[in-house]
C-alpha cells in the first residue's frame, strides 16, 4: 500500500468518527425521541428518551424550538406542557458525552448543541403563554435549562435536582448564572460549586420550582391542565396551589439546608474562591470540613469561572447571561478539563481526573478572563 493512500485512509478515520458522532446526537429512531402533541387546549412535549434518562440532545433541540415557537404564536394554543416519560427522570442533562467526542474531532456540534440549547432556554424564559414543567424525576443540567427559565415548575417527591457541572470540568450552564444568584442568600453560589443534591420537597424550597405535587396526582394535574378554558397565569397558578395544598408528603420534614443556611451565607461569602476556600477549613466544622473536601474534587478552572458566572449573573438578564455562559462553554471546549472530566466520570468512570490546573493557585485571572472574552462574530445571539 503506498504512502498515499495510508495517508488517505488515516485522514478519513476522523471524519467516519464524527459522523458516527454526528448521527448519535442527530439520530433518528423509530421511536421520537420527543413527542410533541395538541392535548386539550395545550401544547405537549414529552421527553421520551427513557432508557438515556430522557438525555437531551441536538436532534431534540431541533424539534422542540420550533414547534415550541409555533404553539407560543397559536391562537388555539392556551399553555405549553413539557414532562417526560420513564417515571426515572425528566432530563438527566444534555447529551455531553456525544458534545466532548465532537469537540476533540473539530465538529461544529461543539458550537451547535450550545447555541441551540440556549436559544431554546432563551425561549422559555420569555414564553409569552403560561409553560409549565412537570418535573417528576432526576432534573439536572440540560433538564433545568428546559424547566427551570418557565413560568411554572412542578417537583414530586421523585425529583432530583443538581448541577453537578464542576465536576466534570464544566460549569452551571443552561442560564445558571441567571436563576442561581437569585435563590436565597448564598445557596446558588453554594449548590453551583459543590453540585448538591436536593430531592423531593426541597427543590421547591430551595426556589427551584414554585409548586410540589404528589408525584400520583401529576395525571389527574395535567389533565385539568389541558382543559382549561383560555388560562390567565393566575388561573394556571390557582390550579397548582390546589394540587399543592392536597400534597402533605414529606411536609412535616424540615428543608435539608436549614440549620445550614446561615453557614452557608457566611462561608460562601468571599471575595474569591480561595476565600471561600480558607473559610470552610477555618471553620471545623462537620459541614464545612465535608464541604472543602467537596470543592477540593472539583475542576479548579470550573469553580473560578463558576463563581464569576454567578457573581457577573446576578445583574444580568437571561439573554446576557446565556451570551455570556456561550462564550464559557466554547472556553472549556478548546481547554482540557471537560474532556478529562467526563473521561473521569462518565467514560472510564474512575472518579479520578487529572485536571489542569491542578490547583485554585495555579488558576490565573488572565486565563479566567480569557474565558469571558468576546468571540466576535461567533458569539451567540438571539
Amino acid at each position: 500500500m503506498s504512502l498515499k493512500v495510508l495517508t488517505s485512509t488515516y485522514r478519513l478515520r476522523p471524519l467516519s468518527r464524527l459522523q458516527i458522532i454526528q448521527g448519535h446526537m442527530m439520530s433518528s429512531h423509530v421511536e421520537p425521541e420527543v413527542l410533541l402533541e395538541r392535548v386539550g387546549n395545550a401544547g405537549v412535549i414529552t421527553m421520551n428518551r427513557p432508557k438515556a434518562l430522557n438525555a437531551l440532545n441536538l436532534s431534540m433541540i431541533r424539534h422542540i424550538y420550533p414547534q415550541f415557537k409555533k404553539w407560543e404564536q397559536d391562537n388555539e394554543t392556551d399553555i405549553i406542557i413539557i414532562k417526560a416519560v420513564g417515571g426515572k427522570a425528566f432530563c438527566a442533562g444534555g447529551d455531553i458525552r456525544a458534545v466532548t467526542e465532537a469537540g476533540k474531532l473539530g465538529g461544529s456540534l461543539a458550537q451547535d448543541f450550545f447555541r441551540e440549547e440556549y436559544i431554546l432556554n432563551s425561549a422559555i424564559g420569555t414564553c409569552r403563554k403560561p409553560y409549565i414543567a412537570l418535573i417528576d424525576g432526576i432534573t439536572m443540567g440540560g433538564g433545568v435549562g428546559l424547566s427551570v427559565h418557565g413560568q411554572f415548575r412542578v417537583a414530586t417527591e421523585k425529583t432530583l435536582f443538581a448541577m453537578p457541572e464542576t465536576a466534570i470540568g464544566l460549569f452551571p450552564d443552561v442560564g445558571g448564572g441567571y436563576f442561581l444568584p437569585r435563590l436565597q442568600g448564598k445557596l446558588g453560589l453554594f449548590l453551583a460549586m459543590t453540585g448538591f443534591r436536593l430531592k423531593g420537597r426541597d427543590v421547591h424550597r430551595a426556589g427551584v420550582a414554585t409548586h410540589f405535587v404528589e408525584s400520583k396526582k401529576i395525571p389527574d394535574l395535567e389533565k385539568e391542565l389541558v382543559h382549561l378554558k383560555s388560562p390567565s397565569a393566575k388561573d394556571v397558578s390557582s390550579v397548582l396551589d390546589s394540587y399543592q395544598n392536597q400534597s402533605s408528603l414529606d411536609s412535616e420534614k424540615p428543608f435539608v439546608l436549614e440549620q445550614h443556611m446561615a453557614d452557608i451565607d457566611r462561608l460562601f461569602s468571599s471575595s474569591s474562591v480561595e476565600g471561600i476556600m480558607q473559610n470552610l477549613k477555618a471553620d471545623g466544622s462537620a459541614f464545612a470540613t465535608k464541604q472543602a473536601e467537596t470543592l477540593s474534587r472539583m475542576s479548579p478552572m470550573s469553580l473560578k469561572i463558576t463563581y464569576r458566572q454567578l457573581q457577573a449573573g446576578a445583574s444580568l438578564s437571561l439573554q446576557d447571561v446565556l451570551v455570556m455562559e456561550y462564550r464559557l462553554s466554547q472556553a472549556c471546549m478548546r481547554g482540557c478539563d471537560f474532556y478529562e472530566g467526563v473521561r473521569a466520570v462518565l467514560i472510564d468512570r474512575d472518579q479520578n481526573p487529572k485536571w489542569n490546573p491542578s490547583t485554585l493557585e495555579e488558576v490565573s485571572d488572565q486565563s479566567v478572563d480569557e474565558c469571558f472574552s468576546s468571540l466576535g462574530d461567533k458569539d451567540l445571539t438571539f
